[in-house]
């Protein structure tokens, strides 16, 4: 019997050692320095931000579940955060990057963000969240792919290909700040860049000699997968390839219902994956353009991005007028139309085994409902601001899940309204208080008259309509409540409304922006706490042991020490493993 007992016992230990081995997933670790370089994308010498000297920066390439650890090195002479777009930090706000969470890196500083990538697949990209700073570069591609175990619901593509397209100005971004603290409008930016570069000279008038342009070269007869992003500051962009379709695969980590495009409109801080298939005869190189939507065409013609898609068998270079972009100026539902064509395959894998349509949410019942209504910039206490719901967001100088841990009050208010306030606008740090586990509806009403797009971090939401005109409750009964897509960015047509419903699952403080810089760097955003209310640390994990402290906490940072090497588990998470193998150990010395 006492044999039985043993053997049973190591049986015991090997298991859970095995199952420890595998919760140990994989890390991939990136050393990024993030500096200022002088760089002419559009022909005009300017102040670019840069990461390993490079704009864009590196390529992010992961799998699902792996350990992602990246020490950055600030040599900017201004603090910097990097906020991770779309990534779904499982139990860990304190990695997104932003200042409702973190505190900044100073100038001259390391800081190791150390995350997982937790039952999550897609097109994503990072971008420095301070400052203005994404108007001078420093954003990368964040690629996540599906474990093997898992199948992709299209046959393996040749090459991934990653694509920036972004409005771009020539002024540095200290200088864009200074004009919108001003009350200044930003104007019409100076290009589109592509991959950090300037138009290909299809037109000999619009573009000046001397600037470089992209080129993607590809062998004929394959199918390359493009990760598509708008990076940029204010403008929705058409992104079309001249004589070829684009099989829309993936947005923002769900797999589409798979649709030919000729173009597509893609909105500011929005990702997507396309299938495209060389299939053309390489008579010529062929146009990539990315040209200004629901702007006046005819002022804006100027600023269109080119590159150029160039076959390994090309027997020329592109000539010709650029492919058109789509002609709705009489009919304002054609980009809407396009965006509501875009739905949740229900029927592919997904980062887990389970389909991602078992999870039903349109059977599932609300708990909160807030209608978030944004309006243009107005002057607050003699400051340009803008607002949501007549609340212009102030970061605190303390981070406010730094401020819940050491229990400090007075940082900020849960009282962020569900509907706009009808009293005078007014600045505070306002929050919305997220019910753990709850299940929201949140309403964009867009009261301005351009285009906004909105983010919510830690999450995906399933955009579940979207119309012209006022909101109401009857507006629900457009829902599609089966095959909306799940995505972490959406757009809001001007004068029209937005909704999407989001599962309040992953505690921490996330934020809720407008991903126009203009309009966020004025106080277009707010955060979405989520508490779990039992005594427990199950559902979030601890401060990090590098932390980085300011504002009412600033006595409790040490002295960097850069010579420390970075490691993913912290301290807590190391002590429970030691002890494990203690146990295990001592277990097996018993029973031998």
């Amino acid at each position: 019997m006492a044999f039985s007992t043993a053997l049973l016992l190591r049986l015991i230990c090997i298991c859970f050692l095995l199952s420890l081995s595998s919760a140990l997933d994989a890390t991939v670790s990136y050393n990024f320095v993030v500096s200022y370089i002088t760089a002419s994308p559009l022909g005009v010498p300017q102040q670019v931000i840069a990461i390993n000297d490079k704009f864009p920066g590196p390529t992010i390439n992961v799998t699902t579940n792996n350990n992602v650890v990246v020490n950055v090195r600030n040599k900017l002479d201004e603090n910097l955060l990097i906020h991770w777009s779309g990534i779904q930090q499982r139990r860990s706000s304190w990695q997104d990057g932003v200042l409702g969470t973190n505190c900044p890196i100073p100038p001259k500083w390391n800081w190791t963000y150390q995350f997982q990538v937790k039952d999550q697949i897609g097109s994503f990209f990072y971008f420095p969240s301070l400052n203005f700073q994404r108007a001078a570069g420093g954003f990368g591609g964040f690629i996540i792919n599906n474990r093997p175990i898992i199948p992709i619901p299209f046959d393996t593509p040749h090459r991934d290909i990653v694509i920036f397209i972004g409005d771009w100005y020539t002024r540095n971004h200290p200088d864009l700040r200074k004009d919108l603290d001003a009350g200044k409008d930003l104007g019409m930016p100076n290009g589109v860049l592509i991959n950090g570069k300037g138009p290909y000279k299809y037109n000999d008038t619009l573009v000046p000699d001397g600037i470089d342009y992209e080129t993607i070269e590809v062998q004929p007869g394959k199918t390359y997968r493009l990760h598509v992003h708008n990076v940029g500051i204010s403008t929705s962009l058409n992104f079309r390839i001249q004589s070829h379709n684009l099989l829309l695969v993936e947005t923002e980590g769900s797999y589409t219902v798979q649709q030919n495009y000729t173009s597509l409109d893609i909105h500011v801080g929005q990702s997507y994956s396309f299938l495209l298939s060389t299939d053309q005869n390489a008579s010529t190189d062929y146009y990539i353009v990315a040209s200004a939507r629901f702007v006046n065409e005819s002022r804006w013609q100027r600023v269109t991005g080119v590159a150029i898609l160039h076959y390994t068998n090309s027997k020329g270079k592109a000539a010709g007028p650029l492919p058109d972009s789509p002609d709705d100026q009489f009919d304002k539902t054609f980009s809407m139309n396009q965006a509501r064509s875009i739905r949740w395959n229900v029927s592919a894998s997904g980062a887990r085994p389970n389909p991602q349509g078992s999870f039903r949410y349109g059977s599932i019942n609300v708990t909160d409902v807030y209608l978030i209504r944004n309006k243009p910039p107005e002057k607050i206490k003699g400051k340009h601001r803008a607002t949501l719901n007549g609340i212009s967001y102030v970061n605190p100088s303390t981070p406010i899940r730094l401020a819940d841990r050491y229990k400090l009050k007075g940082i900020y208010k849960l009282d962020f309204p569900t509907k706009p306030i009808t009293g005078p606008p007014r600045t505070e740090t306002s929050v919305i208080n997220g019910t753990f586990r709850g299940f929201m509806e949140i309403i964009l009403q867009n009261n301005d008259t351009k285009m906004h797009t909105y983010h919510l971090s830690g999450y995906a939401f399933f955009v579940v309509g979207m119309d012209y005109g006022e909101w109401s409750d009857n507006s629900r009964g457009t829902y599609n409540k089966w095959d909306g897509i799940a995505r972490t960015t959406t757009q809001v047509y001007p004068g029209a409304w937005t909704a999407i419903l989001v599962s309040l699952d992953n505690v921490g403080v996330w934020n809720l922006r407008t991903e126009n810089l203009d309009s966020w760097y004025l106080g277009q955003e707010t955060y979405v706490r989520v508490v779990n209310p039992e005594k427990t640390n199950k559902t979030e994990l601890p401060v990090p042991d590098n932390a980085l402290f300011c504002g009412t906490l600033s006595k409790l940072q040490k002295p960097q020490d850069i010579s420390s090497a970075p490691s993913y588990m912290n301290g807590n998470s190391r002590k429970l493993f030691l002890t494990w193998l203690v146990f295990v150990s001592g277990l097996f010395f018993i029973f031998q």
